[in-house]
């Protein structure tokens, strides 16, 4: 079994899932309340400049404003000593309008990360109106058909310059899916991403900061657009409307995927296949099994990702170095596949079980890698640390698949744990304890979860008697059903 895609349509959301060989690797949700603005052009308007940080902070529209850097400023023809000589205060001022591009959306307490670095993606090409350089996607390995590539666009810009009688004519970079694409392919996507910049440029004459320029793709057309290759089986739709617009897109701008559209119109939900939706639920859980009978941890915060491999319940069938092995590469298969299914990124810091064979380390990190180069974020492996860590990171432009679908916790305020009904206990005492100090009352009137009330009037209640002893007043219980389990209120009688 190969490649599809399945698009799932509602009026509140779309989600896309890539499947591989009957396994869901990757999933995408876009609300219509919380769209994505990666690829966004906005005109800006400078609020702040920081000369400590060399960033600016920029008002496009959003909740918050918009996070700059120096090099994101500077020409991209600038010299690694200007840019390392450059100061934000001389490039920026407050109240400045600036032409800029989201290239991360807002994530956790951080606001949007900005460019004025214009990039324009189509099927085969991403267009750069701000340089004249011709780059071909890293991931095309073949130096016949890289050259080949480069030979193409150097003769269609020729056409360009020549018919636009010496104008600025940008640059290109050929797209991994370009592999193999003809010379009147490519011809299409200039023509059509020139007159997309024509169009944005004609936006921007008069247009007031902040405000929006330029809206990249909703999520089931950029699917067909970014995701799309030859190789793929076949693209499911669930939707009748949204399969129809598909097909019209997919016409004029990847006619060679036209086939592989189909309208599902089954009974069964299309995220049941290939069990999506239980794969989505695992995926926002910190604990993956593995087959062998080992586990993953996975524990998210803002600063990075960690994972923890284990053995658990298994013991392999010759020695302990081989049992760690065989949970190591089974591990790193997971994990590779993980990353992608929550979307994870940034820092990664894997924690694989010790291995004394430095070959089967060697394997291990080579497994890890072998199933990286699948993923569309760029990733990078630093090695493993003198600690045992192996160390990377993934490139992070939209918020997790956890941050997508879930919100902190009430309770537990995102420390993933809540105080014992024991611990809650001994609170009260204390504070029955400084309320007696400083006030006169007669007696006491604890308010709190249920747990807690059963714990102090069951497990506590001889230590209960010796505080009501100590201080010569009554202490009376009331179940409070709304309250969370650290919640409590001792109130005075």
């Amino acid at each position: 079994m190969g490649e599809e895609i399945l698009i799932n349509f509602t009026p509140m959301e779309t989600r896309v899932a890539v499947i591989e060989n009957g396994m869901p690797q990757e999933v995408y949700i876009e609300r219509v309340r919380r769209r994505g603005i990666v690829g966004n052009i906005y005109q800006g308007k400078v609020v702040r400049v920081l000369p400590g940080m060399q960033a600016a902070f920029v008002e496009i529209g959003l909740e918050r404003a918009a996070f700059i850097h120096v090099e994101d400023v500077l020409p991209q023809t600038a010299t690694s000593e200007e840019k390392s000589n450059a100061s934000i205060a001389h490039v920026l001022r407050e109240g400045q309008s600036l032409v800029v591009q989201v290239t991360k959306d807002p994530i956790g307490t951080k606001g949007a990360r900005l460019t004025t670095h214009l990039s324009i993606p189509s099927r085969y090409l991403v267009y750069m109106p701000g340089n004249n350089h011709i780059g071909v996607s890293q991931r095309i390995e073949d130096i016949e058909e890289r050259d080949r590539l480069r030979g193409i666009m150097n003769e269609l810009l020729k056409e360009i310059a020549d018919g636009d009688e010496g104008k600025a004519r940008g640059g290109f970079i050929l797209r991994t899916v370009a592999e193999g694409a003809s010379a009147d392919e490519l011809r299409e996507d200039v023509k059509f991403l020139r007159r997309l910049w024509d169009k944005i440029q004609r936006n921007l004459k008069g247009a007031k900061a902040p405000s929006v320029i330029y809206e990249d793709l909703p999520l089931n057309m950029r699917a067909l657009r970014d995701m799309a290759h030859g190789g793929l089986e076949r693209i499911r739709i669930d939707s009748r409307e949204t399969y129809q617009k598909a097909t019209e897109f997919v016409k004029s701008l990847v006619p060679e995927i036209s086939e592989k559209l189909e309208y599902y119109p089954g009974e069964r939900p299309i995220f049941d296949l290939f069990n999506v939706e239980e794969e989505i639920q695992r995926a926002l859980g910190r604990k993956v099994e593995l087959k062998s009978g080992g586990y993953l941890i996975f524990d998210q915060t803002e600063a990075m990702t960690t994972v923890d491999v284990n053995t658990g319940a298994f013991v392999g069938h010759r020695n302990l170095e081989e049992t760690i092995f065989k949970t190591n590469l089974e591990a790193a298969t997971a994990i590779g596949r993980q990353l992608r299914l929550r979307n994870l990124g940034g820092i990664i810091i894997i924690d694989f079980i010790d291995m004394e064979d430095s070959d089967h380390q060697r394997q291990v990190l080579r497994t890890l890698e072998r199933l990286l180069e699948k993923d569309h974020a760029k990733c990078k492996v630093t090695g493993v640390s003198e600690l045992g860590l192996v160390e990377m990171t993934r490139k992070r432009t939209r918020e997790s698949l956890e941050h997508v679908l879930c919100e902190t916790c009430e309770q537990c305020q995102g420390r993933g744990s809540i105080k014992m009904p024991e611990t809650v206990c001994y609170e009260i005492f204390r504070e029955i304890l400084r309320q007696h100090r400083a006030y006169d009352t007669d007696s006491y009137l604890v308010l709190a979860a249920q747990n807690v009330v059963e714990y102090m009037v069951d497990d506590a209640s001889d230590h209960v008697a010796e505080l009501e002893a100590f201080i010569g007043k009554t202490i009376r219980f009331q179940i409070e059903p709304m309250y969370a389990a650290e919640h409590y209120d001792v109130v005075l009688r």
